[in-house]
Parts: structure tokens; sequence; C-alpha cells
């Protein structure tokens, strides 16, 4: 390493350091005071090597102001919510995935869930609400038959929760039920909803399962339904089983159609789904009122957009679709999804973060994951558990502001 002299007096890097400085001069004293060393003996010693001190005291200050993503003592926290993802509980010994090469921890699911809600409530700031990322429960359900018991223990346990949860659905929900009976469950949290006065076009249609709310002034969080095009929960005989099961076929030709065998774009599978032309107009409308309202929005789906965050297979049908809309906006910061359970992460070329969590499913009991995303003025930060590392999301530079 070396050391190079500036060449021009930097006040706010000066003060800085002089004030690290300071306050290392009284961390100092005071750990005698605490200690019963002598206070004399100790700062004499803490003098000996006052240039060395503030070197290292600069050193510290240039490293945060090289690594924007630092948190500093400066930084002040807004709010926090929790984030959870393919919980998949179903009262059954462990299993495997379809390839048989992944284990899957169906009961011990719910006890990684009971883990995160005493951490959750815990916290000294306590999320102000947690996203459930969909699969609450594991589509094994509805073979037993116990998919109404399942949903009902896993509900019961969050409402050991002390703050709200907002559920999206993504396949197995839609294996275990069909979409009237979800509409009419505990699942359907739209009733958390915001509504934006004088702006109808912002409101949902009936005809999927999205909204948006707000947890604190100039964020508005959004909740996709990613199975608003889909061939499951649907009934075969409507017309919208009809046109999905066309868009399905027109890409997948396999007899299998969970099989992405031989497909040129792979997340043509049955156990994906798309966004209806209609949502996606509703979803342009919300952000564009966030943009001339200088909102930052957080999406929510179970199914991932980006290609880079996640396995093609995984992706949803038409999620370049997606992609467009949150494109032509400014104030999206992040988009959070599931479904890929090995978990993923990428920034886009827009300054979007593309985080995909992992699955509680796939968990060994050694092991946790789920994360709380602080969120400060110039960043989301993501402070993961077990096998959700820790993600810092700094905005767009325009998009920081001032509290």
């Amino acid at each position: 390493m070396s050391f190079r002299y500036r060449t021009s007096f930097d006040p706010p890097h000066h003060f800085r350091c002089l004030f690290r400085f300071l306050r290392k001069s009284q961390e100092a004293a005071l750990s005698a005071l605490l200690g019963g060393g002598a206070l004399a003996g100790s700062l004499e010693a803490f003098a000996e090597e006052p240039a060395r001190v503030y070197l290292e005291t600069c050193l510290e200050v240039m490293a945060d102001k090289a690594n924007p993503g630092t948190l500093t003592d400066n930084s002040e926290r807004l709010f926090s919510f929790g984030v959870i993802a393919d919980i998949q509980y179903a009262d059954l010994e462990d299993g495997y995935n379809f390839q048989g090469s992944r284990r899957r921890y169906y009961r011990h699911s719910l006890v990684h869930l009971q883990g995160a809600i005493e951490d959750w409530n815990k916290e000294s700031s306590m999320p102000c609400c947690v996203l459930q990322l969909g699969d609450i429960i594991d589509g094994y359900n509805a073979q037993y038959k116990t998919s109404e018991k399942s949903l009902e223990v896993v509900m019961n346990t969050f409402k050991m929760l002390k703050v709200p949860v907002h559920h999206t659905w993504g396949n197995h929900e839609f294996y275990n039920f069909n979409r009237d009976y979800l509409t009419r469950s505990k699942l359907n949290t739209r009733f958390l909803e915001d509504r934006i006065v004088d702006h109808p076009e912002t409101i949902p249609s009936e005809n999927y399962y999205a909204y948006h709310f707000v947890p604190f002034p100039k964020f508005r969080f959004i909740l996709l339904d990613a199975y608003d095009l889909s061939v499951l929960g649907v009934d075969q005989s409507s017309p919208k089983y009809q046109q999905c099961m066309k868009i399905l076929r027109e890409h997948n030709p396999n007899t299998e159609l969970n099989s992405p065998q031989g497909l040129s774009e792979p997340q043509f599978v049955q156990f994906n789904g798309g966004f209806s032309q209609e949502q996606l107009n509703w979803l342009n409308e919300v952000l564009a009122f966030s943009d001339t309202n200088q909102e930052k929005v957080v999406i929510v789906s179970h199914l991932p957009i980006y290609p880079e965050a996640s396995d093609s297979v995984c992706l949803a049908w038409n999620y370049r679709d997606a992609l467009a809309v949150i494109w032509s906006h400014k104030c999206v910061v992040c988009f959070f999804a599931g479904h890929t359970h090995d978990g993923g992460y990428c920034e886009d070329h827009f300054g979007v973060h593309h985080v995909n969590l992992e699955g509680v499913i796939e968990t060994a009991p050694v092991s946790q994951a789920f994360g709380t995303v602080h969120v400060y003025p110039d960043k989301m930060v993501l402070k993961g558990r077990g096998r959700v590392p820790d993600r810092i999301m700094n905005y767009k530079k325009e998009k920081a502001l001032n509290f």
C-alpha cells in the first residue's frame, strides 16, 4: 500500500477525521474509567502516537467515502420490513424435489417460520410488515387432502407476528386451491391496499390479485399476480383457461408441460405463469403516479422477471413485458421474488435491484432463510438470516431523499 500527500485542503474530510480522532480519545478515556485504570496513563498511552492514530482515522473516513454502501453512524433508518419465501409446509417426512437432487424439509419449514417470527418480534426496530412471497404450503397437501388443515396451521403461526403480513400467491397455492377459494381465503390481503384519491386508474381490477400500499411516506409497495395468466387454479372450461393453454402450447410442444426440455424459452412451463396486459397497464399507471410524486417503489411477485438473477426456467412467461413497463419509470428500487429456492441477485442496467429470496422449504434445520430489509434515505439494506445473504441496494443517484 502506498500513500500520497494531499495537495489541497479538504475541510469536510479534515473535520470528519478530526471528529473521529476526538471521539477515539473520548472512548479511550471512558474505557480507562470503566476499567478502573488510571485515566492519565491511558490518555498518555493513546497520545504516544498521535500521527499514527490520526492517519488511521483518516483512512477510515476515506474508506467510507470509497464504499457508499457502508452504513455509517449518520445513516438514519426510516423503517424496516420482513421477507420470507417458499415455506411450502406439509405434515410430511423430508423428501426431495422433482429431480430428486434437493432435500425438502416439509415439516421443519414450520419451525423455520416460527423462528423467523420470533426474531422479527424481538427486533429493536420492529418491521412495519412482512412480505410472504408465495408457496406458503406444499402441493403434496392436495394429494393427501390436507390443504385446508395445513393452511390453517401456517396461518395460526403467522398470528404470532405482531405486524401485518402481505401474502403473494405462487404455483403451490394453485396446486391446493382454485382462484375463487384463494380470493375468499385469509391469503387474500388486498384489504391492506392503499387507494389513491382522484386516481381511479390506480385501483386494480378484480380480474387479478394485485394491489399497492404505502408503509411509509414516499415509499410504495406493489404486489403483482404472476399467475394472472396461468392454467393453474382455473376452471378448464373457462375462456381464460383456453387462452392460457394456447399460449403455453405455442411455446411448449412437450407432452409433459412441466418440462423445459428443448425449449428456446424455458420459462414456458406449466408451473409458471404471466401478467395479463390489463395488469401491466395498471402497473404502468401506479408507477406513473409514483414518478410524479417522487416515490420509491418496491415490487413483489412470486415469479422473478430478470434472467441474470434467476434460473431461466423459473421466470414469468412474459417477463420481458414486465421489465419494459418497469424500465420506463424511474421510481422502482427493487423487485422481490421467490420460486427459485436457490435465491439470486442482480442489479439491472436501469439500477433496479432484483432479489430472489432463498426458499425455506430447502433450508436445513441447522440454518434459516428469511430477512429484514432496513430502509434508509439513500439505500435499502437486506439483513439476511441463514442462507439469505446480506445485500446493500443503493438508490439511483437522483432518487436519494432528504428526511
